[in-house]
């Protein structure tokens, strides 16, 4: 099957994925959902971080198995099928439950982040093992640039329809209907994926006996490739965002009136500059995607200089703006670099471990809450800003040792 059409069933898979999955922005949505149930700061860390973080725990195991499959399209139906069954259930969980009693509702809220998130610890190895054998190198930066293109105008219509339901229902109904909608939407991005043409895959490698000889091998991988280990290190700092990430919005309630058109438009804008990165920026760097992660940094960081002295809407537009642009040149760089380092028999094992390891930065958010809980917001946004420093410096380091090879 042709790139075209390769390329669109991508495109709408992001398209309607994100239309779902905007309902619940980890820096505007879901904190102020959170919000609603419990006051405790630590809670909204938390919440952002099961949202990302509960791939962490089977990545490995996903990989194990995966390295040995000539196709992995049949199990990322059954992943998808997960997917969209455990977010339609936290609609129908707040539905039912809502403000009767508010603490169930959060670890309902809370179990279904995490099988959402759990189930894409398997859709993850086999989404990247997928992408990596129907497209070429080259055209990896391009699909993925397309596909969050897409992705971003999606999030724009969300962000449109978010504000309508919450301005016109009254919370938590409205944040019930938010979810089970858009699980419809969801449905039929991952039908379009599940469609995909799958060519063979020829060159496989022989799985270990048990998995506790795949953890040892994977360890001595990890410690016998430099390359990896600066990718591994690089993309860890690049979650530093995520330590203030879901705290932003909640110091823009403090400064002025947050009404749900506002907060819908600071969705949009997020996602314009998210569509402005991929149309403009992002897809202009080819197959160079260490200087593309680069250009992130430097872009998240003028971020996080902002937020520090931010007191207005327009302060805060512009703050989302950037965050659109530069998330989206993290994502793709960072997926397309470690495609690039695997060799192809061992691409799921170094997927894997690069996630696995990085995952952790998924739970930034919640120390992030402790910092800002007992030191303030300037002492957080200072201490990101430290560590995305450190991660740019480190892309240097990459650079040279990828001349080196």
């Amino acid at each position: 099957m042709s790139y075209k059409i390769n390329n669109a069933k991508n495109a709408i898979h992001g398209f309607f994925l994100s239309l779902a999955v905007t309902v619940a922005e980890p820096s505007t949505i879901l904190p102020l959902i959170v919000n609603h149930f419990s006051s405790d700061l630590i809670l909204v860390g938390l919440f952002a971080s099961l949202l990302r973080g509960g791939a962490i725990a089977v990545q490995l195991f996903a990989a194990f198995y995966a390295q040995g499959y000539s196709r992995v399209l049949p199990y990322l139906r059954v992943v998808f099928f997960f997917r969209f069954f455990s977010w339609f259930m936290i609609g129908v969980a707040i539905y039912i439950v809502g403000d009767s009693n508010k603490s169930l509702t959060l670890w309902l809220i809370g179990i279904g982040l995490f099988f959402f998130s759990f189930s894409a610890g398997f859709g993850g190895i086999y989404f990247k093992e997928l992408i990596a054998k129907v497209f070429s190198r080259e055209e990896r930066g391009k699909t993925m640039a397309n596909k969050q293109l897409f992705s971003s105008l999606a999030a724009i219509i969300s962000g449109g329809v978010t504000a309508l339901i919450l301005e016109n229902f009254e919370a938590p109904t409205s944040y019930a209907y938010l979810f089970m909608i858009s699980s419809l939407f969801m449905s039929i991005g991952l039908f379009a994926f599940a469609t995909i043409d799958e060519p063979i895959k020829e060159n496989i490698s022989q799985r270990e006996g048990s998995f506790g000889l795949f953890i040892k091998n994977s360890a001595l991988l990890l410690s016998g490739d430099m390359r990896l280990k600066y990718q591994i290190s690089i993309s860890l700092l690049g979650y530093s965002f995520l330590f203030s990430l879901p705290f932003i919005i909640l110091r823009a309630k403090d400064s002025f009136e947050l009404t749900g058109w506002l907060l819908g438009g600071f969705v949009t804008i997020q996602m314009i500059g998210s569509m402005l990165g991929n149309l403009l920026l992002w897809k202009r760097f080819a197959a160079d995607y260490i200087r593309m992660i680069q250009y992130a940094f430097v872009l998240v960081i003028v971020a996080f200089a902002i937020a520090i002295y931010a007191h207005s809407p327009l302060s805060y537009g512009i703050i989302f703006l950037l965050f659109g642009v530069s998330i989206d040149g993290f994502r793709n760089a960072d997926m397309n670099l470690i495609l690039e380092i695997a060799p192809e028999e061992k691409r799921p094992v170094y997927i894997a471990i690069h996630s696995t390891i990085t995952s952790i930065g998924l739970f930034f958010a919640i120390p992030g809450g402790y910092i800002l809980k007992y030191l303030g917001y300037d002492v957080l946004y200072v201490f990101t800003l430290f560590m995305l420093i450190l991660g740019l410096m480190l892309t240097f380091r990459l650079k040279l040792e990828q001349d080196s090879v």
